[in-house]
């Protein structure tokens, strides 16, 4: 044996083991998605005969896959069984391709290929003519094909026939391009080019037959016959089809009797008659005019295809009817005969089983058919029932129709070759799929919509989104677009991978074809491209959406507000703010307080404040809203002189100053720190009112302490509980804060205690905080020793912080466990994620494992872990060497959109 016998060999062996872990894993596998080559490794095969060659090798397997194979050592090389598999489903996609006709279509994609066919030194003759046509048709290259036929028209030495213009008429009504087909017409009829009559009037009856214009081609008919012309047999019956297509039934009698006087009446007649009867819903009179027929030839003519396309035609409208069980009567009483050839009838009674989703019975018809009969359906039949099988998951018996395909050595066309690849992708066979896509110019596939959305989403589901967008675009390049599910799921996956510039380039990409991808894709690039701090992207991308009259979301203008003004764009956000209201979306207090914020960091800040303010009334009617989110702008943005233009313009304008304008212009005041503005404004107002209420207070008081003025903010607290309001718990919680920062234990206490002495419990935010300084500080311990020695009697609560502070400040051991010292803490106040913080801050120091565990513990007890929850641990889990977790613990972070930047994948 030589070399290349051995390499024939070895191939053969690997491409049945390929197929048969194929068939193994589509038949075994409950889960259609399951990856087959997971289960590859499991089997392999053993051959019970003699090596032979590759094709009747695999015609073996099919034959001995239910269960005489045996199973032994599992394959080792997954990428060379792939790639065994891809060139055995390549060869077959190769079969039957004419290379001449693959470089003349190439030739007429280009803009020049007169010249370049002429050089081609083609032989010109109808069979020729009709032969690339036929192949253009089967490729639906409509385009090529017109190209193809106009410059035959040109060539020296051949003219179009009957046919050709035929087969082109075909092409340009199957393709639905009815206007350019009566427009050529037309022409004809007005230039009459054509030199001989007769050919000159059957063109165009036949165009206007096939181009929909059935009475048009009859009136040309009756222009012929005036001046003693007569159409040919066959442009006879293309006239009577078209007739019947366009129930013109009393002018199908007239022809049908001119084509019995001429002596043309025959099969070819017998399919058209039985039509019109079967439209007409005529079923006896149908089956009655066939069985004549077939009386009437006494079965010398039966076995002319014309009595099986009859039959055909026949058991379809059996079938369109809901009479199966006739249908299937009568296909078995004519197959008795034996006079009638039974393909065309088999072929329509196998579309219709698939058309009415009785698949078990089609796949039971076939066999049966093919066992008794040697039936082989035409390759569009197989097709149907190949697409059906994979649209209901069934990938077993997908793959055994395949099987059958190639070894009745059936050439595929492109429906085929689609279908095959749309299987590999749902067997979980991404990478051969991949390959066989990858590979398509070599045997001409064009994928289409389907194979498309296959693939793509094969690739995403496999993590390979880099090859998924390649894919995409390229189908883009072809003219096609997948679904826009498809597109968006790419465009999800693109976003949550943080490939920002392929998800913008795609975007555009398709724009600039005009197709315009769902609005939540917009707005998810944008949200992606303003958290990546790219708001100048974000920024193109919605003058985009604008431009294509899309309107984004109201979180999207504010992402893109926010944005523009870290990047000292403020004017170009208030511009967006305004085009936000004009488009039907609310604007907030918070954006507004953003964009005023932004906008007074600017040159000319007074005047562009006072020039959107205009903008805003002049686009709304005046209203208290727009003036008191101004002043709360210009608060934030620390313009009280701003804010108190605002606020005095509400009185000029008759708008009634409510208590809400009064506590925002005193915020106004606290948050610029003019402190001494503040305190006047508190007496104008308690003068303006009589009396101060407790709101107006509990703003004072949380004002004062946010700009450090403990002892005023203090004062006012006392003021407050004299004129007899009870201050906020917000007033407590930061006064309680205020005093521990500057290390005033001693009053911090004690207004913790006074909170209990009226009713109200320890909050977290006040235990936290006595939590968190007791870690930080031993004088808060002490300050508690004091404070407990200097009162007889505490509340309960207070002393149970009092142990918490001894715990945490370390002058007492932490002995407790995670549980105990939880159930601790809860008998004191309601622990949130703050308390699990820093317990696992105290925790992790000591014991990692520890932390490990109480980090556990909170997610199952409902707490969400934020961004210093995960900062904590993954420290910990650093500091003692356990990289692994950590990483694992920032992919988290990541998944969750805590951090922007996946660092342990960088």
């Amino acid at each position: 044996m030589n070399g290349r016998e051995e390499v024939e060999e070895g191939e053969g062996e690997v491409t049945m083991q390929v197929v048969l872990s194929i068939k193994k894993a589509t038949h075994s596998s409950s889960r259609p998605r399951a990856s087959a080559f997971l289960l590859l490794n499991n089997y392999s095969y053993t051959p019970l005969i003699s090596p032979s060659p590759p094709h009747q090798q695999f015609v073996f397997f099919v034959h001995s896959a239910t269960g005489t194979l045996q199973d032994t050592t599992p394959l080792t090389n997954n990428t060379s069984s792939a790639r065994q598999a891809v060139v055995y489903f390549s060869e077959w996609f190769k079969r039957e391709k004419s290379h001449l006709l693959d470089q003349v279509f190439k030739i007429l994609h280009d803009d020049h290929h007169s010249a370049a066919l002429s050089q081609l030194g083609l032989r010109l003759n109808e069979s020729f003519v009709l032969q690339v046509l036929s192949y253009g048709k089967a490729k639906n290259d409509v385009l090529s094909c017109l190209k193809f036929f106009d410059w035959a028209g040109h060539q020296h030495g051949f003219r179009h026939t009957l046919a050709t213009f035929h087969a082109i008429f075909n092409i340009l009504s199957r393709a639905k391009l009815m206007p350019i087909m009566l427009k050529f017409l037309d022409n004809e009829l007005r230039l009459k080019f054509l030199s001989h009559k007769f050919t000159f009037y059957s063109t165009l009856v036949m165009g206007y037959a096939l181009a929909g214009k059935p009475m048009f081609a009859l009136h040309l008919f009756g222009k012929m016959r005036f001046v003693g012309l007569d159409l040919d047999d066959y442009t006879y019956h293309i006239l009577l089809n078209a007739l019947v297509e366009e129930s013109c039934y009393e002018a199908v009698d007239v022809v049908a009797k001119q084509i019995a006087l001429r002596g043309c009446q025959g099969n070819a007649t017998h399919p058209i008659i039985l039509k019109s009867f079967c439209k007409r819903k005529l079923f006896d009179q149908a089956e009655a005019y066939l069985r004549k027929a077939l009386l009437k030839d006494g079965g010398e003519k039966g076995h002319d295809f014309g009595f099986g396309y009859s039959l055909a035609i026949l058991v379809d409208a059996f079938c369109k009817n809901g009479q199966l069980d006739k249908a299937s009567q009568l296909i078995d009483e004519l197959r008795k005969l034996g006079s009638v050839p039974m393909k065309p009838a088999y072929d329509m009674w196998l579309r219709n089983l698939v058309q009415a989703g009785k698949i078990d019975g089609a796949l039971e018809f076939l066999l049966s058919m093919k066992s008794s009969e040697n039936y082989v359906p035409e390759i569009f039949r197989y097709n149907t029932l190949l697409c059906r099988l994979l649209r209901e998951d069934r990938l077993g018996d997908a793959i055994d129709l395949l099987v059958e395909m190639i070894e009745n050595q059936i050439p595929p066309d492109m429906v085929t070759m689609n279908a095959a690849l749309c299987f590999f992708c749902k067997a979980g066979m991404v990478d051969v799929a991949l390959e066989l896509y990858n590979s398509k110019s070599e045997f001409g596939l064009s994928p289409n919509g389907m194979a498309y959305n296959y693939l793509i989403n094969a690739l995403l589901g496999n993590e390979s989104t880099g090859e998924a967008y390649r894919v995409l675009k390229s189908s883009m390049d072809q003219e096609y677009f997948p679904g826009r599910k498809t597109f968006t799921i790419l465009a999800d996956a693109l976003c949550r991978e943080g490939k920002l510039d392929k998800m913008k380039e795609l975007v555009l990409f398709s724009l600039q074809r005009n197709f315009i991808p769902n609005d939540s894709i917009y707005d998810r690039l944008i949200s992606a491209l303003c958290r990546a701090r790219r708001v100048e992207d974000g920024y193109l991308i919605h003058g985009e959406l604008t431009r294509f009259n899309k309107v984004a979301k109201s979180t999207t203008y504010a992402e893109l507000i926010s944005g523009l003004g870290k990047i000292h764009k403020g004017d170009v956000a208030a511009r967006l703010l305004l085009e936000m209201q004009e488009k039907g979306h609310e604007a907030t207090r918070p954006l507004f307080r953003t964009v005023i914020r932004y906008l007074c960091a600017t040159e000319n800040a007074e005047t562009k404040f006072c020039k959107l303010l205009d903008m805003q009334l002049s686009l709304h009617e005046p209203n208290s809203h727009i003036y008191k989110c101004f002043i709360d702008g210009a608060g934030h943005a620390k313009k009280p002189d701003l804010g108190r233009h605002v606020y005095e313009m509400m009185y000029g304008s008759g708008i009634k100053v409510d208590l809400s304008s009064d506590i925002l212009m005193l915020k106004c005041y606290l948050k610029s720190g003019r402190i001494s503005d503040a305190l006047n404004f508190f007496d104008i107002l308690h003068h303006r009112r009589r009396t101060i209420g407790r709101k107006v207070y509990n703003t004072m008081i949380v004002g004062l302490c946010r700009v450090n003025k403990v002892d005023l903010a203090l004062d006012y607290f006392r003021k407050m509980q004299n004129e007899g309001y009870r201050p906020s718990i917000q007033c407590f919680e930061v006064l309680v804060n205020l005093l521990c920062s500057i290390k005033r234990y001693d009053l911090a206490i004690d207004l913790t205690h006074e909170l209990e002495k009226v009713g109200r419990p320890i909050t977290p935010f006040i235990g936290n905080t006595f939590l968190l300084y007791s870690l930080r500080s031993k004088e808060l311990y002490d300050a508690w020793v004091q404070y407990r020695e200097a009162h007889d009697k505490l509340p309960c609560n207070l002393s149970i912080l009092g142990q918490l502070i001894s715990t945490f400040s370390g002058r007492v051991a932490m002995h407790q466990e995670i549980g105990d010292l939880e159930m601790e803490i809860q008998r004191c106040f309601p622990v949130n994620v703050y308390t699990f913080n820093i317990l696992l801050s105290t925790i992790s120091k000591r014991d990692i494992d520890y932390a490990c565990e109480m980090f556990s513990r909170m997610q199952f007890r409902g707490y969400e872990p934020n961004q210093g929850t995960y900062g904590i641990l993954i420290n910990g889990l650093s500091e003692n060497k356990r990289t692994a977790e950590a990483e694992r613990l920032r992919d988290e972070m990541f998944r969750k959109g805590l951090i922007q930047v996946n660092v342990s994948n960088n």
